[in-house]
């Protein structure tokens, strides 16, 4: 209690002076106060009532303590703030200081990333959670709207050949997996299933005509190569821009052209042979047409097969 009136800076109360109020702070003067020896000059009542200097009661020792305490989550906390080394994103500066954070850091600690860290940190987890359930919402419309669970894993291949391209494209114009990059994929999705759709659609529907299934994808894919390249290319011009960073404070976007423009492109030319393969292995087998259609000679399977499809 001594040393807490003497040096603690505590107030009192308040007093009013001339229309103003004014705090009663209690402590010794500075002079009384700066040097350490000056402890000694504070006295302690003992039980019996008699004064003793402080330093017959106590020791003293110096020692280095911080300023201030900081907490975080309230937890005492140190921050350790660094800067990006040229040509380093900071995905790559979290897994240095992760890498740094293991062997020098016992169970008795945690980590905790803040500022832009923990907004990269968070923004990469969402858009993880988005870009599965892009692909299941997307299967799931698919599967409905062509009544098979078979059909949208065909279309779906052309989900992974466009990721591949995005990643090359990335890696060739020397660009960095970011926010944008991210965003860019998640497009892709829904972007190149359209060539998977426009073939297999097709294929089915050659097949309901009679056609056998390698006949049915392979006509399918030279009568769907006009649309196709139409669409594809309107798409990967239209991100074009992005790509070469024209406007103001467009340099930001150049990952998200990328992408897009390299997985498309890269999608167009694999797609086409493919999603081909791909049907011919797990297209769905119409056994009691099939078996009519091993009867019969082509012209009367065409006919027959019709009777099938349209027969009540």
């Amino acid at each position: 209690m001594t040393l807490q009136l003497a040096y603690s800076n505590l107030r009192f109360g308040y007093f009013t002076r001339e229309g103003k109020q004014y705090q009663v702070i209690g402590q010794v003067t500075r002079l009384n106060r700066d040097d350490p020896e000056d402890l000694k000059k504070l006295f302690v009542r003992t039980t019996s009532g008699q004064l003793v200097s402080i330093d017959n009661v106590v020791s003293i020792e110096e020692s280095a303590t911080p300023p201030a305490l900081y907490h975080f989550n309230r937890y005492k906390s140190a921050t350790i703030s660094a800067g990006l080394a040229p040509g380093k994103t900071i995905g790559d500066g979290i897994a240095a200081m992760e890498s740094i954070v293991k062997p020098l850091l016992d169970d008795t600690f945690t980590t905790s990333l803040s500022g832009s860290s923990r907004d990269f940190a968070e923004s990469s987890g969402n858009t993880s959670f988005a870009f599965i359930l892009a692909l299941a919402l997307i299967y799931l419309v698919l599967a409905a709207q062509f009544e098979s669970f078979i059909d949208p894993l065909t279309i779906m291949v052309t989900v992974p050949l466009a990721i591949s391209g995005a990643f090359i494209s990335l890696w060739i114009f020397n660009q960095t997996i970011n926010i944008f990059s991210q965003i860019g994929m998640i497009m892709l999705i829904g972007l190149v299933t359209k060539n998977g759709i426009l073939i297999v659609e097709f294929a089915n529907q050659k097949r309901e005509e009679g056609l056998d299934k390698i006949t049915a994808v392979l006509e399918a894919s030279r009568l769907r190569l006009r649309p196709i390249l139409m669409t594809s290319l309107a798409m990967a011009l239209g991100s074009l821009p992005l790509a070469l960073s024209l406007g103001d404070a467009s340099t930001s976007r150049i990952p998200l052209g990328v992408v897009i423009v390299g997985g498309i492109m890269f999608s167009l030319i694999l797609t086409l042979f493919v999603i081909p393969a791909m049907y011919s292995y797990l297209s769905r087998k119409r056994k009691h047409i099939d078996a009519e259609l091993a009867e019969l000679d082509a012209p009367a399977a065409t006919e027959k097969h019709k009777e099938l499809v349209y027969e009540p």
